[in-house]
């Protein structure tokens, strides 16, 4: 494509230079860039892209995208918003792809990746190529892509969804982060079906307010549009039990399908039983009602099957094989994940490292607990430190045995954030461990039969941050290496 022709879609540009180039990609890092490249320079939180388009230029950049004029022998496109531009951009560059595909969002604090890999597993089993964009990876059919973010960035995005049509996805679901819905990471993508799963306090260090917060949830539902298109009708996904909703019903245009436990609802879970090794409810839709058996354990997961649900339906699929593929969901890595090595009692990796997936993760544990309760917990650095001493205060409250550790300190003290932690509950009864291999083998070391070990906060990842390392750091390998070395221990004992 041609500057001028990708270049056309932008209202009130400055051209800085001549020329036309032909254009053989386009990026927003230097180092990407090779011979035919449109560079677009982003301001970021430590580097400004302004300063390294001498060096794109160098690497073989055509044309620059500014919002200033650069001194550099290459035609330059001078632009209010470049990182609103990219956008646009992108999006024109690779030829609309999300048009091209059926393309579902799902925002909201917890349940995200659940929710979507769920979504995955019913248009998997009709038979159909699907795209996956979240916090454990990003996936094209059968292929998977490591990801830094939630969410990427428009460019990544729009290159991302291009490759999905080009390897025949028919469907593709991502997560959508507060982050990306404010800095319009999500811009020029085409929803047709925006999901929400529940909205309880994290990240305020960015938000700044429980208000923003949800603001920046809600763009998702307002940006679906305000046209009826025949033959592809828009839906907005809500919970019906969480307030937000209600801001998110008055956003949209879309047709509005909710769900819930609690409050009337078009898809409804009602006679719920939870045990260790599952959920059963009574299924209520506006044509039947069915009674479900899943192998996913708590209300929270009812929460994220019902969203799966909902989405389903909307996609015409039938609610028998809707149910059918959820029986055989085998669960999600790190999302109530179990450690078994023969142990006589049970350890859970979760991802939960909010005040409220923490407190769903551990009233779940509490319904089938036979014993004690252990809850290693830890909250991460330069993050919101609000949630920290809620955090300490749910752990205490819902566990027999609370242990706070380090999580991902990052550039903070861990034992600063540990002291965060435990101002929420002074005189209460807990261990304090720094060491996060340690709190795990401790609370092996202490288990008796017919405990409960809960990992909170980290799940999935395989590292942990301290100060600027990155380091290999896996909960569910350390809590396997800790109940080896118990079983062996004992084994030596029974020896004796």
């Amino acid at each position: 494509m041609r500057l001028d022709d990708l270049i056309s879609i932008i209202p009130f540009k400055q051209k800085q230079g001549e020329g036309n180039p032909l254009l053989s990609s386009v990026e927003n890092d230097h180092r990407k860039v090779k011979e035919g490249s449109l560079f677009i320079c982003i301001k970021g939180y430590t580097v400004d892209g302004h300063d390294l388009a001498p060096d794109a230029v160098k690497n073989g950049a055509a044309a620059i995208i500014s919002e200033k004029p650069l001194n550099v022998d290459v035609p330059v496109v001078i632009v209010k918003n470049t990182s609103k531009v990219m956008a646009q951009v992108a999006d024109q560059f690779y030829g609309h792809p999300t048009q091209k595909l059926t393309l579902i969002g799902i925002t909201g604090t917890n349940g995200k990746t659940t929710i979507s890999h769920l979504i995955e597993k019913l248009f998997n089993d009709k038979n159909q190529t699907t795209g996956l964009i979240g916090t454990m990876y990003t996936k094209i059919g059968k292929e998977i892509f490591e990801t830094k973010n939630t969410t990427p960035d428009s460019l990544t995005l729009q290159k991302t969804f291009h490759q999905m049509v080009e390897a025949s996805v028919e469907t593709a679901v991502m997560e959508v982060s507060s982050h990306a819905l404010d800095m319009g990471r999500v811009f020029g993508c085409d929803y047709d079906i925006a999901v929400f799963s529940n909205l309880t306090q994290d990240h305020l260090d960015y938000h700044g307010t429980m208000e923003n917060y949800q603001y920046a949830k809600g763009l998702l539902f307002s940006r679906l549009g305000n046209t009826y298109t025949d033959g592809k009708p828009k839906y907005a996904i809500l919970n019906a039990d969480d307030q937000a909703s209600l801001m998110y019903e008055k956003a949209t245009s879309a047709n509005v399908v909710t769900y819930g436990i609690h409050q009337a609802a078009d898809i409804k879970a009602e006679n719920i039983q939870i045990t260790a090794q599952g959920s059963s409810f009574k299924l209520i839709t506006p044509n039947e009602s069915v009674e479900v058996t899943l192998p996913l354990v708590g209300k929270f997961n009812i929460y994220n099957c019902l969203a799966a649900i909902a989405v389903g339906l909307v996609s015409n699929i039938p609610l028998h094989e809707i149910i059918q593929s959820l029986k055989e969901i085998k669960g999600v890595s790190g999302r109530f994940e179990r450690v078994y090595g023969g142990q006589d009692f049970t350890v859970l990796v979760d991802y939960s490292h909010t005040p409220d997936s923490l407190e769903n993760a551990l009233k779940t544990i509490n319904e089938f607990a036979e014993n004690k309760v252990f809850a290693i917990v830890g909250c991460g650095g330069d993050r919101d430190k609000t949630k920290r001493p809620l955090m300490a205060q749910v752990a205490c409250e819902y566990s027999t045995n609370p242990i706070f550790t380090s999580d991902n300190p990052r550039s903070e003290d861990p034992e600063a954030i540990l002291d965060d932690m435990t101002d929420g509950v002074p005189g209460m009864s807990y261990e304090r461990i720094t060491d996060r291999k340690e709190a795990i083998y401790e609370a092996i070391r202490q288990a008796q039969p017919k405990d409960v070990i809960l990992i909170a906060g980290k799940g999935h990842e395989d590292y942990q941050i301290i100060g600027k390392e990155v380091i290999h750091f896996d909960d569910r390998e350390v809590a396997m290496e800790a109940i080896q070395e118990k079983l062996n221990s004992q084994q030596k004992e029974e020896r004796v």
